[in-house]
């Protein structure tokens, strides 16, 4: 059988024995024999302490530092030193730059490759780092070839974050506690887009103190913290994970790095080992151009990749130019006013994702519901922004309760297309099945950012006119998008309950992957029940009793 799997492109698939059962008498319950969920609860929290602060620190720190240029252009506006006036730029310039960083990750793949090959610890420093020392250096920044240098290194520097974050869960999570933890840490991108809003007000107070102006004590403040965060985390983050009783050997490169302590000990370690291994094989081993060709050619990934195109999209533009959109619709406010009515829109972006994408893993089956709700409610969201009636010359109130709604049903959006995605390629592919995937659907996807960075809102110079219908076709634009995205979703599950996962889970699982769960013998007992208790986790919905059956 594992032969088999091997010849399909699969991961080994790793089948209980007696012999198991007695090597850890801690893992069942002494009377039933079955799986001591308490146990394995508390050996994932251990984890979940050592893993998910650090991920979320680094995600908040290196989105601030990705994002914090759409801040700068209206900051300090009154005194002439917002980032237009202070380089001398123009609107089409400011989208040019802001659109270049996006160009860049189309490194996200070559990036997950490498860190697939060597030490996932050590590459995630090195993204903080490199992310930290460019976003410090965009303070020097003194007119547009420098904005487009900085903002490509940054690229550069910054590609294979996310979908680096998301492989490397996958070393140490089953596929269905995957998308809690996405949603955990990625808040840290709407609570940063709050803060650094908030905080930006600080920064123009300090306009002119020592000689600078207050964009540029926010790059520098910015990039210092993600040069310290990015050195910490050597020490913090632990490697990949090893089968208890093995050593990590320190050789070549790794001699000169330190040696992160290890994320579990004892009989905390051997328990998850042996509950991720009853999921999926894990056996690190290199990959080679056949893997890479079987994860290309499986069609799965480019529903995925549409559906990103239009979230991710609208998320940048929002994030990039959501102050923007703030004035025109209300254009008496002030830098201040803009910075703080800013923050509103991630605390709703953040409010979601803790509130949907915990249903979202107890309801794996229908992630593709899940999705379509969120996109839907940002598509009014935006029509409200774009329709809503507002009187001349007085501020429109419920055009801005509509980025409410977009940021609402932004936040789940992407954690869910990045869960669904580790479930059915770490099922069909195995570890560089997630590592490509992950970064193909996330570095072809921001492609959309390109769109609403470069050709809309300000870069649309007839969009841009001030006036009842300013940004109006930018929105719509956005809307279109977001249609793509939801069609994608429906096109994606459709396709799976016809032609399954292809992986070893059950061949109607609309997609939760499930780790591919071994069955008894091969793939199934007789009568196709599942016999392995982690299998049975994966595939089993769980919470809020029966409520999932009116969804199905």
């Amino acid at each position: 059988m594992a032969e088999l799997l091997e010849a399909e492109g699969c991961p080994e698939v790793h089948t209980s024995t007696e012999s198991d059962d007695r090597k850890y008498p801690d893992y069942r319950d002494g009377e039933s024999g079955e799986i001591n969920e308490a146990v394995i609860e508390r050996v994932y929290e251990k984890l979940d302490r050592r893993i998910i602060p650090a991920f979320w620190l680094l995600y908040f720190v290196c989105s601030a530092i990705r994002s914090n240029i759409g801040l700068a252009q209206t900051m300090n506006e009154a005194q002439g030193h917002d980032l237009a006036q202070a380089l001398d730029l123009t609107p089409g310039q400011i989208s040019t730059g802001l659109a270049l960083i996006y160009v860049c990750y189309v490194f996200d793949c070559p990036s997950n490759l490498i860190m697939s090959r060597f030490s996932p610890h050590v590459w995630m420093s090195r993204i903080v780092i490199g992310t930290g020392l460019v976003g410090a250096c965009m303070a020097a920044m003194r007119a547009a070839w420098s904005l487009y240098l900085l903002r490509l290194l940054l690229g550069i520097t910054i590609a294979g974050m996310w979908p680096g974050m998301t492989f490397y869960l996958t070393l140490f999570y089953p596929p269905s506690r995957i998308g809690k933890r996405i949603g955990q840490y990625s808040t840290a991108a709407q609570v940063s887009a709050a803060v650094i809003g908030l905080a930006s007000a600080g920064f123009q107070l300090m306009d002119g103190v020592g000689g600078l102006i207050g964009f540029q004590w926010m790059f520098l403040f910015h990039g210092f913290i993600g040069i310290m965060l990015g050195f910490s985390l050597l020490w913090w983050l632990p490697d990949r994970l090893l089968a208890p009783g093995d050593h990590r050997i320190r050789s070549g490169y790794l001699k000169w790095f330190p040696q992160a302590p290890a994320a579990l000990t004892g009989k905390d370690a051997e328990i998850h080992y042996y509950d991720l291994t009853r999921v999926y094989h894990y056996h690190h081993r290199s990959w080679n151009l056949v893997d890479l060709w079987n994860v290309l050619k499986d069609w799965r990934l480019w529903p995925l990749t549409f559906m990103y195109f239009g979230v991710v999209g609208v998320g940048i533009g929002l994030q990039n130019y959501g102050t923007v959109i703030i004035k025109g619709t209300n254009p008496g406010l002030t830098g201040v006013q803009l910075s703080l009515l800013f923050a509103p829109i991630w605390i709703m972006d953040l409010s979601a994702i803790l509130l949907v994408t915990p249903l979202s893993d107890r309801f794996h089956q229908h992630r593709p519901l899940f999705f379509s709700l969120m996109c839907l409610i940002q598509i009014a969201g935006l029509l409200t922004t774009t329709y809503a009636h507002a009187h001349a010359g007085s501020p429109s109130w419920a055009r801005y309760g509509g980025l409410l709604l977009v940021g609402f049903g932004l936040g789940p959006t992407v954690p869910i297309v990045m869960t669904w995605t580790t479930e059915i390629f770490q099922s069909r592919h195995g570890e560089v099945g997630v590592a490509v995937a992950s970064a193909l659907v996330s570095g072809l996807g921001n492609l959309g950012s390109i769109l609403t960075t470069y050709a809309l809102y300000t870069g649309w110079a007839a969009d841009s006119v001030p006036g009842p219908q300013q940004y109006r076709n930018s929105n719509l634009v956005m809307v279109g998008i977001l249609g793509g995205s939801l069609l994608s979703a429906v096109v994606m599950a459709w396709l799976l309950r016809v032609f399954g996962t292809g992986g070893n889970g059950d061949r109607k699982a609309m997609g939760s992957g499930g780790g591919g769960g071994p069955r008894s013998g091969s793939e199934g007992s007789a009568d196709g029940r599942f016999v392995d208790g982690a299998a049975r986790r994966e595939l089993k919905e769980r919470g809020l009793g029966r409520l999932g059956i009116f969804w199905k």
